[in-house]
């Protein structure tokens, strides 16, 4: 895969110079959704499919970017004096804001790249494409212009700060953060609170996850993400008035129960109450992994696909189509929506004797009754990002 993409950089700009390699993955969330930003717990994993960056310096100010993914829009030129976002630059606004976030912090770029840039992320498809850029973008940087000092952590927290402010979407932490410090065979047992995390290993001796991607395209910046946040802010000042959290996070499900009265709107009551059981739900998946009990994680699963369903309304009628299908069949030991929502993927834990029916089974039910097909990956958990020898 290197080689291919550096033979192509070479066509595209040139040979010569010092020619390097980067990747960083997507990552599926296993359970804990839509608590990031509410100061919850979150459990996802680096995936082996992402995107890779293949760089070298130039002498001047100019920034040459090429996606293989974007073949049409061909090379574009911009500048490091020219960091704004622009609607017209399309994918390039993502580099461009991490690198807009690392002047904010006063990491001078002194020179410009060209930059060759390839993934194998389904865009759209939840997995998270976009963070996996920001971060490739940041290991790039840190790189390139021996930015010791930054953590993989600060380059977690520099890719969401630029989504936040640089491309509009008020996402959470997760993402970025599953991106960078992602661990092979185990996923990360967030605390977007604090920060703090162990890594939990993944054992699934007779499983495997199987990723579904609905083929229904997610937009975060334009769809109801934001609203969902707002909802959810609005809903904890409600709290605020009654009890002392900083978080929906900091709360029970009892302690919700309890309190919920002062949430002047249902629907508002629905979304903390996802925030909040989802949390507690989190918690105790990975609880049940560490135990060895898989089947009680895949009924949790379960759960939050219900939640995220009826409570938080984030998924689709061709998510939930899939969900019901695969919770239906033998050998599914739990299916969930995963992502931000609104379309994109599902994630599944599938016996191994089970696998080829799932994907063929399903497979032929969703395109009758959708008219479109399912795209079916069966994943591995990788490390987080890198710089390629």
């Amino acid at each position: 895969m290197k080689e291919r993409l550096i033979e192509k950089f070479q066509e595209l700009y040139g040979a010569g110079g010092e020619i390097r390699s980067y990747f960083a993955p997507g990552r599926v969330n296993l359970i804990g959704e839509h608590t990031d930003y509410n100061g919850g717990h979150v459990f996802p994993c680096a995936l082996t499919i992402g995107t890779y960056g293949i760089v070298r310096n130039r002498d001047d100010r100019k920034l040459r970017f090429y996606s293989v993914n974007f073949e049409r829009m061909g090379v574009v030129e911009t500048s490091l004096d020219d960091l704004v976002p622009n609607k017209a630059a399309s994918w390039t606004n993502y580099p461009k804001g991490v690198m807009w976030a690392f002047e904010k912090r006063g990491y001078k770029l002194s020179h410009g790249l060209d930059i060759l840039i390839y993934g194998n992320i389904p865009n759209g498809s939840g997995l998270s494409s976009s963070a996996s850029l920001e971060v490739l973008t940041g290991i790039i940087l840190k790189d390139t212009f021996d930015f010791a000092q930054v953590s993989m952590v600060d380059i977690a927290l520099i890719g969401q700060d630029s989504e936040n402010n640089f491309n509009g979407c008020n996402c959470g932490i997760m993402d970025q953060f599953a991106s960078a410090m992602g661990k092979k065979d185990h996923a990360i047992f967030l605390d977007t609170n604090t920060l703090n995390y162990e890594y939990a290993p993944v054992v699934l001796e007779d499983a495997k996850i199987v990723i579904t991607n609905s083929k229904v395209k997610h937009s975060l910046v334009d769809s109801a993400y934001n609203d969902r946040r707002n909802e959810c802010e609005t809903a904890l000042k409600e709290l605020q008035a009654v009890v002392d959290i900083k978080t929906l996070g900091d709360l029970t499900e009892e302690q919700y129960e309890a309190n919920k009265i002062a949430i002047k709107d249902p629907f508002r009551q629905k979304r903390a109450k996802h925030a909040v059981y989802e949390n507690q739900r989190t918690i105790r998946a990975v609880e049940a992994l560490k135990n060895n009990d898989v089947e009680l994680f895949g009924k949790l699963m379960n759960a939050s696909h219900e939640s995220l369903r009826y409570d938080y309304e984030v998924s689709c009628e061709e998510i939930d189509i899939l969900v019901d299908l695969a919770q239906a069949m033998p050998g599914v030991i739990g299916s969930r929506i995963t992502g931000g929502g609104f379309g994109g993927c599902t994630v599944s834990i599938v016996k191994n004797d089970a696998v080829d029916t799932f994907i063929e089974e399903i497979g032929k039910a969703y395109k009758e009754k959708v008219g479109h097909e399912a795209e079916f990956y069966v994943v591995d958990i990788g490390d987080g990002a890198m710089k390629l020898s």
